[in-house]
C-alpha cells in the first residue's frame, strides 16, 4: 500500500516516533511532508518519550496522535501504556504503528527473533488491539479497520498496526547527509589500532558490524569485542559494568548518538560512578543511520559539556582524523573517565556484512577473554 493512502486513512495530523527500517516508507514520507516539525512530527529519544509526547498532544488538542516504532521499542512503552494511557488510569487514546522485525518464519537478526515472537502477545497483554498490515491489505480493508478503531479510540483505548516487511511503499527518494568528512568505519579502525588488546563494547547496528569486519580485515580475533546487537542505548551501561569489575584494564565503549539519546541517564550514572578505566566514544552523525538515516537531535547538542557536567574527567569533540588520533592516545594513557565525541558523515559501505559468529559465540569468547585480564 502506498504510504500516502495509509496516512490518509489513518487520519491523524501528529506523529512522533523512533525510526525503523521496516517503517522507512512512513519515516521518509513524514520527513518529506513535515520534516522535524513540533506541530506535526517529532523524532523522540525513545519510545516511552514518544508516548508521553503523544499523550500531551491529546490532552492539549483532544485529537488522536500516532506513535511509530520498531517492535523492539515495545519494552520502552510498557510503563507509560500501563500507568498513563490505560483505561484504569487516564484512558488516553493513541494509535501505534509498529514495524515487525523478527516475524516468525521470516529470517532476521538474532536480536529480533524473540522480540518478533512476542510482538502481538505483548500488545494483547497491554490491552492494545492490533491489526497486521501486509502487502495484501486493501484500502477498503484498512478503511473498515479504522472505522472499528475509531470506536475504540473514542472510549480511550489504544490500537496498533503491526507492519510486515514491504507492506508500505513510498516512491520519493530521500537522501540524508551532513557536513562532516570522517567515516564511522574509519573512526572505529582508529579505535581498534589504539585500544590494542583492550576490551571493546560496541553499540547496536552498523557500528558493531563494522567492528567485526575490521577485525576480519586485520586478521584479529573477535574475543576482544562484545557486539551489543540489540538493547539500543545500553552499551555504555554494559561497558560500565565491565569497567567496574576489571579496574586494571582499559575498557572502551563505541557508542552512537541515537543510542546515547535513547537512555541519556546512563551518562549521569557513569559520571557519578566515575570508573577511571573507561573510555566512552560517541560517534555522532546526527542520524539514526542504521535504520535509514532519519535525524536525531544530537547534532545540535553539546555532548562534551553534558559529559563534564555528569562527572567525566576528560571530554573532547573531534571532527578530523588528526584530532581523533590525539584524543584516542590521550584517553589510552589518561587515568580518569573519558568521553570522545567523534563527528562523522552519514553512510556506510554497500557491501557491509554481518557478524558470522552467533551472539552466544560472541559472548562466550568475550567472557573467556575477560577471565584472563
Amino acid at each position: 500500500m502506498k504510504v500516502e493512502k495509509f496516512v490518509e486513512i489513518v487520519g491523524s495530523d501528529f506523529y512522533t516516533g523512533v525510526p525503523d527500517s521496516q517503517l522507512k516508507p512512513l519515516c521518509n514520507y513524514l520527513m518529506m511532508k513535515y520534516g522535524i516539525n513540533k506541530e506535526h512530527h517529532i523524532i523522540a529519544a525513545n519510545e516511552g518519550n514518544c508516548v508521553a509526547i503523544a499523550a500531551g498532544y491529546h490532552l492539549a488538542t483532544g485529537k488522536i496522535p500516532v506513535v511509530y516504532m520498531q517492535n523492539s521499542g515495545e519494552g520502552n512503552i510498557i510503563n507509560p501504556v500501563a500507568s498513563l494511557l490505560s483505561g484504569k488510569v487516564y484512558a488516553i487514546p493513541m494509535i501505534f504503528i509498529i514495524g515487525w522485525r523478527g516475524e516468525p518464519g521470516v529470517p532476521d537478526e538474532p536480536q529480533h527473533i524473540f522480540q518478533g515472537e512476542v510482538t502481538i502477545k505483548l500488545l494483547e497483554d497491554m490491552g492494545i488491539q492490533a491489526f497486521v498490515l501486509t502487502k495484501e491489505t486493501t484500502e477498503d480493508k484498512l478503511t473498515d479497520i479504522m472505522a472499528q478503531y475509531r470506536g475504540l479510540l473514542e472510549l480511550g483505548r489504544n490500537v496498533a498496526f503491526v507492519v510486515r516487511k514491504g507492506a508500505l511503499s513510498y516512491d520519493a527518494k530521500v537522501k540524508y547527509e551532513n557536513a562532516y568528512c570522517m567515516k564511522r568505519e574509519e573512526i572505529i579502525e582508529h579505535i581498534v589500532q589504539v585500544s590494542g588488546d583492550d576490551p571493546i563494547i560496541s553499540t547496536t547496528g552498523k557500528a558493531s558490524r563494522e567492528l567485526f569486519e575490521i577485525r576480519e580485515k586485520l586478521g584479529q580475533g573477535h574475543q576482544y569485542d562484545f557486539l551489543t546487537v540489540g538493547s539500543m542505548g545500553h552499551s555504555s551501561s554494559i561497558a560500565l559494568g565491565v569497567a567496574i569489575n576489571k579496574p586494571n584494564t582499559k575498557v572502551w565503549c563505541i557508542d552512537g548518538d541515537g543510542a546515547v539519546l535513547m537512555h541519556m541517564g546512563a551518562l549521569a550514572v557513569i559520571g557519578a560512578t566515575a570508573p577511571e578505566n573507561l573510555v566512552h566514544v560517541v560517534i555522532n552523525n546526527g542520524a539514526h543511520e542504521t535504520v535509514g538515516g532519519m535525524p536525531t537531535v544530537a547534532e545540535s547538542l553539546d555532548i562534551v559539556s553534558m559529559a563534564i557536567a555528569c562527572g567525566y574527567s576528560y571530554a573532547v569533540s573531534v571532527d578530523n582524523t588528526r584530532d581523533l588520533e590525539r584524543a584516542l592516545m590521550t584517553a589510552k594513557t589518561n587515568v580518569g573517565l573519558c568521553l570522545i565525541e567523534a563527528k562523522c558523515a552519514i553512510g556506510s559501505r554497500d557491501d557491509l556484512g554481518r557478524p558470522t559468529t552467533s551472539a552466544i559465540e560472541n559472548k562466550n569468547m568475550f567472557v573467556e577473554y575477560l577471565k584472563g585480564l
